[in-house]
């Protein structure tokens, strides 16, 4: 069996074409590594590029990008609506075929030491490639942002995986790890009220509500950790995002285990709550690619007793509203189409 993985970077650039494209040549150019989908939002200020090899091909293109993105992208003047922690925010490593997640959690901490001894940036480690549970969710490694991180690296309990946990205030910092195959998909709301977005997503992802006082302070449980509500659906990440350019705004989520929570349901369950706010859902998107189990799932619920794959996947896309925003090509975006 061929040994194949995924990097899927995430980069503080989604307006510039010129550098879009220049992070693209360096994965490009890396033998045994096939560029699967670039993927830019300008309101969002970021590209998601994906791409797969064998595991030492992938993290040669991964530190390649690296080195062209750092290179050309300056934080201290970066604005976007997407949370982000460095000019490269995540780097994920996921198997595909053939490869173990041990194998992926070796590639993400070689690729962190050599970015750090190469590229003089702080680099954490998260999820299954984490060393301290509390560094597992990638929400909370990014806590603070970019405009937070010099002093979050004066936090001992903040020191980098990898580095000397000095401040690099052109670059940030890089979050490394490995994961399962992670859905990036957000749902249209037809409000530039992000508030909506915003409510929804605190009652639908898994983390939930933090309990506020009268006063808007955190409450806080014996513990020292604040007391929170739990949200409805499972392996469910989610946030409200202003999307300008499209005068909406987006519940945007990340499926983390797509078996659990399926894009279709995350949808529905969005628009249940946007109907009792009052707020129209037009659609949705996937960012980046899809396995094609997922979307035949959304085509099965839509349209139930079908069978034909072409026929589902044409459900899907009607269902879940894919091409709202865009033209939804399924032979561009499954990813069992592009491998």
């Amino acid at each position: 069996m061929q040994r194949i993985i995924e990097c899927v970077p995430n980069f503080s650039e989604g307006k510039n074409q010129e550098v879009i494209d220049a992070i693209a040549a360096a994965v490009r150019s890396t033998r045994g590594v096939r560029l699967l989908y670039v993927d830019s939002d300008a309101d969002y200020n970021r590209t998601v590029y994906t791409f797969s090899g064998e595991p030492e091909a992938v993290l040669e293109a991964a530190f390649n990008a690296a080195k062209v993105g750092l290179e050309l992208i300056d934080m201290r003047i970066h604005k976007g609506g997407h949370p982000r922690m460095g000019a490269l925010d995540v780097c994920p490593f996921v198997p595909v075929s053939g490869v173990s997640m041990l194998e992926c959690i070796a590639c993400a901490e070689a690729f962190g030491r050599r970015a750090a001894d190469e590229l003089d940036v702080p680099v954490y480690l998260y999820e299954e490639a984490a060393r301290d549970p509390r560094r597992r969710n990638l929400a909370a490694v990014r806590s603070g942002e970019y405009e937070g991180l010099a002093e979050k690296l004066n936090d001992p309990a903040w020191k980098p995986d990898f580095g000397s946990g000095e401040f690099n205030a052109r670059s940030g910092a890089i979050i490394t790890g490995a994961r399962p195959f992670l859905i990036a998909y957000n749902v249209n709301l037809k409000t530039t009220d992000v508030s909506y977005a915003n409510n929804i997503a605190g009652i639908l992802r898994e983390s939930g509500i933090i309990v506020k006082d009268a006063d808007g302070n955190k409450v806080m449980g014996p513990n020292g950790e604040p007391i929170r509500i739990p949200g409805r659906l499972k392996c469910f990440k989610g946030l409200g995002v202003e999307m300008p350019k499209h005068k909406i705004t987006q519940v945007s989520i990340n499926l983390t285990d797509y078996h659990v929570t399926p894009p279709h349901v995350a949808y529905e369950e969005v628009r249940k709550e946007a109907a009792l706010a009052g707020v129209e859902v037009t659609g949705s998107e996937i960012v980046g690619l899809v396995p094609k189990e997922a979307l035949l799932l959304a085509g099965s619920f839509y349209a139930p007793g079908e069978s034909d794959e072409r026929k589902l996947a044409a459900a899907a896309i009607k269902g879940l509203g894919l091409s709202d925003l865009y033209e939804f090509k399924a032979e561009e975006k499954v990813i069992e189409y592009l491998i």
